[in-house]
């Protein structure tokens, strides 16, 4: 009985400091603290204080008033491994940890291969399966492979010792992760580790890649205690990383962390403008996110946004064999700031949502801005992009056309890729794989956000997508999702 009135009281006062939100931040309470109300014999279980933002969900907007939509793109799918965490657990799935995006890229897709650009781009729309008086357009993005030919790296491996990460879910999987990427390392790579907790150190000076046991030693005697300096540590992994720069390389940083920064500079935003002072330099920042109980997710994610960096959730070994062996090629960098401008035809639309990107969302000013920060693309790395849109009655007209904006890693100018959209729409049981798959995990998203726009959606409708496209499957992480899908329906 006391375990219960512990639970009543905690979410009492989180009502209660929640009661008058300011105008215009949607639900900010979740991103100062997040309560679980699952129980078990031993009270609150699981995520009491994980920190996350709620962006709430794109409208639809009238094409006739404004007709174009532009957005960075995201190239993160740690949203969909922290869900993942969650149900693995037995824990409620919080809304605000769902961005749908993330979801979708998560997975690779069958997109074809680049030719003369860094980044191909395709299209398709099909009636959309919640909403059959609507459709579904997909847009599809790909990064140029390797092609066996990796640009030297010149890595800095930020790791937080702190006392916060104690536990075989967060020190121990992240050691185990820095020693799978070691080992996929070259001799004409560099690495550092910088370790912190009330202390920054570096643990191991820049050793060559080729020095692989040196490297994993070092990664083993780490332990966890102590309060969380991670402003100041960052700072000094970006000043090795720039003292340690190699012309033409993969230069970054790989923080490992469960974001629990409480000495020194430790405010989201303060450590945005730390980052956003380094991104001129060309190096890049990957955050790798662990653990529940107490995960600042919220600035994670929004400091990775702005660091030239990716953000990815790290919940079991699969995932990081997934991160560091399988998809390795993601961390070399083929297009800086990455951007996305569709126009409507008001003529043939008459209203479209973009599904996810909420925090993603550019005025279309900045779309030609060179100097305003997008995402970055990966080596193979695949995005995905879906809108909902409204048909101005049966008209059959295109839907307007699309733009793409990138740089090439070093260069200060954007290339504009250009497509029309053109109109041939297809049923959706006849459309690709690519777009039903697609069309499953945004479902699913919305789902687990109880979203104002899911329709007719159930669960057994996004696992029979899910399950009919999976015939492109080189790493079996659809077949997971399909049985996943199961997992959550009976959380509910």
């Amino acid at each position: 009985m006391r375990n219960i009135w512990i639970a009543l009281t905690v979410l009492l006062l989180t009502a209660v400091s929640c009661s008058e939100p300011e105008l215009g931040l949607k639900d900010e309470c979740f991103s100062n603290n997040y309560a679980l109300s699952t129980l078990n014999g031993s009270g609150i279980v699981g995520g009491e204080r994980d920190q996350y933002t709620d962006f709430g969900e794109n409208p639809f907007i009238n094409a006739a008033e404004d007709p174009i939509s532009t957005f960075g793109i995201d190239a993160d799918g740690a949203s969909y491994a922290n869900m993942r965490g969650y149900e693995s657990d037995g824990y409620r799935i919080p809304a605000e940890a769902v961005r749908v995006e993330e979801f979708i890229n998560y997975f690779n897709f069958d997109y074809p291969e680049p030719t003369s650009e860094n980044v191909s781009i395709n299209s398709e729309t099909a009636v959309c399966p919640w909403n059959n008086e609507h459709y579904l357009l997909r847009i599809g993005l790909k990064g140029k492979g390797l092609n066996g030919d990796r640009p030297p790296a010149n890595y800095v491996f930020l790791i937080d010792v702190s006392g916060s990460m104690s536990g075989e879910d967060k020190i121990e999987v992240l050691k185990s992760g820095f020693k799978r990427l070691a080992e996929q390392l070259s001799d004409e790579d560099h690495v550092a580790i910088v370790t912190y907790s009330g202390n920054v150190d570096v643990t191991l000076p820049s050793a060559r890649g080729s020095e692989t046991e040196k490297i994993k030693n070092a990664i083993d005697k780490l332990t966890a205690g102590g309060s969380t300096a991670g402003g100041a540590a960052l700072q000094m992994a970006f000043e090795i990383a720039k003292e340690k720069y190699i012309e033409g390389g993969n230069n970054r940083i790989i923080l490992g962390t469960d974001g629990d920064f409480n000495v020194g500079v430790s405010s989201t935003d303060e450590l945005i403008e730390m980052v956003q002072d380094f991104r001129g330099l060309g190096i890049y920042l990957t955050i790798c996110g662990v653990g529940h109980g107490n995960l600042n997710e919220s600035m994670m994610e929004q400091v990775a946004n702005k660091g030239d960096g990716n953000y990815e959730y790290i919940d079991n070994g699969d995932q990081i064999y997934k991160v560091f062996v399988q998809e390795y090629d993601k961390f070399f960098t083929v297009a800086k700031d990455a951007k996305i401008q569709v126009t409507f035809d008001s003529l043939f639309v008459d209203s479209y949502r973009l599904i996810g990107y909420e925090n993603r969302v550019l005025a279309d000013a900045e779309f030609e801005n060179d100097s305003v920060d997008a995402g970055e693309i990966g080596a193979t790395q695949t995005i995905t992009a879906l809108y909902q849109v409204i048909p101005k009655g049966r008209s059959s007209g295109s839907f307007g056309s699309l733009e793409f904006r990138y740089k090439k890693p070093g260069m200060d100018q954007s290339r504009s890729l250009v497509q029309s959209l053109d109109n041939s729409r297809s049923e959706f049981p006849v459309s690709t794989e690519n777009m039903r798959f697609a069309a499953s995990l945004s479902g699913f998203g919305m789902l687990l956000k109880n979203s104002d726009y899911k329709g007719s959606l159930s669960y057994d409708q996004v696992r029979q997508w899910a399950d009919e496209a999976r015939s492109f499957d080189p790493y079996g992480y659809r077949e997971e999702y399909v049985h996943l899908i199961d997992n959550v329906k009976n959380l509910d």
